[in-house]
């Protein structure tokens, strides 16, 4: 087991702020950081996806691009993850869905260099893409930049992939093996040159879909 990842977080609200320190310090694989120590992920707190928090998020990633965010909203759209993404945000939860075991996934994620949303808002990330043509006809798929696409199966497995599952669970929920998961996650990522497990977000930001 390798070095916990050190979080520090961020929200206006004091009791917030300490609620999620305490769900958080008792993970095994993260320590909250101490005052004035430096993290590797912040997770901020906010009520919505507002201009002034993306402009925290872009100022933060400049003066320390080595540290990732975890964005918890109250609200959250499609187009709220588009923004979010742009502006670098690793990971994207609703409040009212981030237990302490899932914003403990997004925060280690985040840290690996994986991207997280909820699977609602990656639909909207695709639909997004194909509003502005980006589907090929008689596909039933999503297409890229290089005349590329996704299938159905490409589509179902890399929902799974940005809700957080691992290769079994997949496997599983999808009825197909293991290496039929792993198959499909390498085919995508050496297809759009993704450097390393094609998470949803990624290739989304890679196809151009963002």
């Amino acid at each position: 087991m390798g070095e916990p990842v050190r979080v520090s977080i961020v929200a206006q609200d004091p009791i917030l702020e300490a609620g999620t320190r305490i769900s958080l310090q008792y993970h095994g694989d993260i320590a909250v950081a101490l005052s004035g120590e430096r993290a590797q992920v912040v997770v901020m707190m906010v009520d919505r996806v507002a201009p002034q928090v993306m402009n925290a998020v872009r100022a933060g990633r400049e003066a320390d691009e080595r540290q990732e965010v975890v964005l918890v909203a109250t609200d959250l759209a499609a187009g709220d993850a588009v923004q979010a993404f742009a502006a670098g945000v690793r990971g994207l939860l609703r409040r009212s869905e981030a237990t302490a075991e899932r914003l403990a996934s997004t925060v280690v994620a985040a840290a690996a260099g994986d991207c997280t949303l909820p699977p609602d808002l990656l639909d909207g990330l695709l639909e997004h893409g194909q509003g502005a043509g980006a589907r090929r006809p008689g596909t039933g798929g999503v297409a890229a930049p290089g005349g590329s696409a996704l299938s159905e199966r490409e589509r179902a497995v890399l929902r799974l992939v940005a809700d957080g599952r691992e290769t079994e669970e997949i496997a599983r929920e999808l009825c197909y093996s293991p290496r039929t998961v792993t198959t499909v996650v390498h085919d995508v990522t050496r297809r759009f040159q993704l450097r390393n497990r094609a998470h949803a977000v990624a290739f989304a930001l890679r196809a151009g879909l963002l």
